[in-house]
């Protein structure tokens, strides 16, 4: 399991330079002043379609990577995890290195184009991907396991409240105009109902372990 792992992750490493080199050339070759547009969204419509397709490739071969490393359903589902956090992660390491940008985690990004724009700061997606790396790894090394229905609730509503954290403006990517405020309060409880759940799920299972 180990050694799948490791494969997976230098396959999301390798996959997140390809992504950003991508987005070198883009960039070189459509320039944006805004934050919103600074990427994708000062592109021709007919190349945001073509981008639109790009990311769904990209989740299809975090995927398929996957469950290849995995042998139950479980698994696959925590090495997808695991791949796109370090995908997501890598992503901006790359394209520092590659153009020195983004020059702060506060820099705002689009983040995503499906269904619609996802903006916000590029702390925020770090944040979710660092917790994406960190419960796929300890999930994957205790087989054993079962995360309670429970958490799995808070998971989903925390995942759903940071969706909405990103997406709720994205009219303002459409209209290529300078994004309003980050809306923390919803980040913020969504990651800390997800986080809560899990650690109510691990002290529930040392209790019951001790007992």
């Amino acid at each position: 399991m180990a050694r799948n792992g490791v494969w997976v992750a230098c396959y999301a490493m390798a996959m997140a330079a390809v992504e950003s080199a991508v987005v070198v050339y883009l960039r070189a070759l459509h320039g944006g002043a805004a934050p919103a547009s600074v990427l994708q969204y000062a592109l021709p419509d007919r190349l945001v379609l073509i981008e639109v397709g790009r990311e769904a490739a990209t989740l299809v071969m975090l995927a398929a990577v996957a469950v290849l490393a995995a042998r139950t359903a479980r698994n696959a589902w925590l090495y997808f995890a695991l791949a796109f956090g370090i995908w997501d992660i890598f992503y901006y390491v790359w394209l520092w290195v590659f153009i020195g940008w983004p020059p702060s985690l506060g820099t705002w990004d689009i983040l995503f184009l499906i269904p619609v724009p996802w903006l916000g700061p590029v702390v925020a997606p770090v944040i979710v991907s660092c917790c994406l790396v960190f419960g796929s790894l300890w999930l994957l090394a205790r087989p054993a396991f079962v995360v309670p229905r429970i958490a799995w609730a808070c998971a989903i509503v925390g995942a759903a409240l940071v969706l909405l954290s990103f997406t709720l403006d994205y009219r303002a990517a459409l209209a290529r105009t300078d994004p309003p405020r980050f809306r923390w309060e919803l980040f913020g409880s969504g990651i800390v109902v997800a986080v809560g759940g899990a650690i109510w799920a691990i002290r529930s299972r040392s209790l019951a372990t001790r007992a």
